[in-house]
């Protein structure tokens, strides 16, 4: 079905109303996407002024993940029954409130609790982005909006790091309170140009019980596996895990059972699509250790300035907006197994290399050339990848089918940064002691490396598979996968109605 803005006829792109809706979705986007990356950026000065151990600094990044991950799906839900520009904009109030919090926190305890909240808000806000723009375009300009919304939002994914950098040498609580003067100028925007939209399709109960689950098991492992890397597997902290592993395998339970899951099993019943969310899991898990760990890394045991450590990766990003359309083209031609096993190897090659970054790192041969070649994989791999776990569910869920692996792989990057610095030994104040650090480091690189190399050969063992001929774009909803979740954005476009 067509779902046309509630508020008159759908917009065109060249329309002022048009350019309006445009830049506030991009800058709503942009909110949730720049936030978790750039505090990444901040981890070494904020350990430093708050006094927080590293199990602080690592609950600092998975507390928003951690919420962001377990109720985005729920968030789209809510945007599609109770109005898409509405749940956006408590979702960008929410944000700002929370930011304003991370800010003013005196402690790394309030900071972690204020994260939290902020994860809660990027749920509301970033389907709803996406959505607007699907929702309130004329089908003619639909794409063309996508279009420009992704180049806009690969250079701000560009240019974050960079002002997150700076902003840190100034002071790291400006890294969240720059984020209320855009949050103010977004809802002032949005209130008056953005058309509100919903899905009259949207039926049955929301899956509130699959929810709490999801994030009281995501939540409780986190915790546990976080604490042991302190104290050990004993006590408290094994029955914590016990218990978060529990909890997910009662929501695995309740959405088999489910009329309304928030999450259909039935998906995974399709080898292609649990292939290349395996691959996801891997993949991204290794982001998620990498870039939390590089830029520590660089500030701590090379003496890097934040700006200069924060735009150590942005020729990932640049490699990625100059050649993803390109590498989807040719997974188009060729079929996504070869991209999707290369893609994976050539990172794992990169990221061995980046192991050997240390002290008096030089920028061209020890950073730049390790990272071009993780982006040169990277960028082989991620738009197969989604277009892989796309192509292989049907249209009704094709929606629903890029959200689980959105929530794939922020849940990889949630758990790896739980453990795999506790199982390189990194812990306690090591973050402060170059020698400590970078052999914990080092080690970090080899597991990386692992994961992406396993992610490569369940890659060719199971994705056989080659891609649809993608069809033009219709009436119904555009479908736009984002890689905002590890500070990189690539671009899908696939027609779908959307479940509800």
């Amino acid at each position: 079905m067509d779902e046309s803005p509630s508020d008159g006829a759908p917009l065109r792109l060249k329309s002022a109303q048009g350019r309006w809706v445009l830049l506030t979705t991009v800058l709503g986007s942009g909110l949730a996407m720049l936030d978790s990356t750039v505090v990444n950026v901040a981890l070494g000065r904020i350990g430093e002024d708050l006094d927080a151990g590293f199990s602080g600094l690592q609950w600092t990044v998975n507390a928003y993940t951690l919420s962001l991950a377990a109720l985005i799906l729920l968030g789209g839900s809510l945007g599609d029954r109770f109005g898409r520009r509405r749940v956006f904009l408590i979702g960008v109030v929410w944000f700002a409130v929370a930011s304003l919090l991370c800010g003013l926190a005196p402690s790394i305890d309030l900071l972690i609790a204020a994260r939290g909240l902020q994860g809660v808000g990027g749920a509301l806000l970033t389907p709803g982005s996406l959505a607007i723009i699907a929702a309130s375009f004329h089908a003619d300009d639909r794409s063309a909006a996508v279009g420009a919304w992704s180049g806009l939002s690969g250079i701000a994914a560009a240019i974050g790091p960079l002002v997150g950098g700076w902003l840190v040498e100034l002071d790291w609580r400006l890294v969240f309170l720059v984020n209320v003067p855009v949050a103010v100028l977004i809802v002032v925007v949005a209130t008056r140009h953005v058309p509100e939209s919903r899905d009259p399709d949207a039926r049955g109960r929301l899956d509130l019980t699959g929810t709490v689950l999801a994030a009281a098991g995501l939540g409780a492992l986190t915790f546990g596996l976080t604490r042991a890397g302190e104290v050990g597997f004993a006590g408290s902290v094994a029955a914590t895990a016990a218990a978060g592993v529990a909890c997910l395998a009662a929501f695995v339970i309740v959405e088999a059972r489910s009329t309304h899951p928030l999450v259909p099993l039935e998906l995974f019943r399709n080898p292609q699509f649990s292939a290349a969310n395996a691959v996801t899991l891997l993949v991204y898990a290794a982001l998620g250790v990498i870039f939390v760990l590089l830029v520590l890394q660089l500030q701590v045991v090379s003496g890097w300035s934040p700006l200069a450590a924060g735009s150590a990766m942005l020729p990932v990003t640049v490699v990625m907006l100059l050649f993803s359309s390109r590498a989807g083209a040719l997974a188009q031609r060729i079929g996504p197994r070869l991209p999707m096993t290369l893609g994976p190897l050539l990172a794992a090659g990169g990221v061995l290399w980046m192991g050997r970054i240390g002290p008096q790192a030089s920028y061209v041969l020890d950073v730049l050339a390790p990272v071009l070649l993780f982006a040169t994989g990277l960028t082989l791999l991620v738009a197969p990848l989604t277009a892989t776990v796309l192509d292989a569910a049907d249209d009704r869920h094709a929606g629903i089918a890029s959200g689980v692996n959105n929530a794939v792989a922020r849940t990889a990057g949630l758990l790896a940064v739980a453990v795999v610095p506790a199982a390189v030994g990194i812990a306690g104040d090591d973050y402060t002691d170059p020698k400590a650090f970078d052999a914990g480091y080092g080690m970090a690189m080899v597991l990386d490396a692992g994961l992406l190399i396993l992610g490569a050969l369940i890659a060719v063992a199971f994705v056989r598979r080659p891609l649809a001929a993608a069809p033009e774009p219709d009436e119904h909803r555009v479908h736009i996968e984002t890689c905002a979740h590890c500070g990189v954005t690539g671009t899908q476009l696939h027609p779908a109605d959307h479940d509800g």
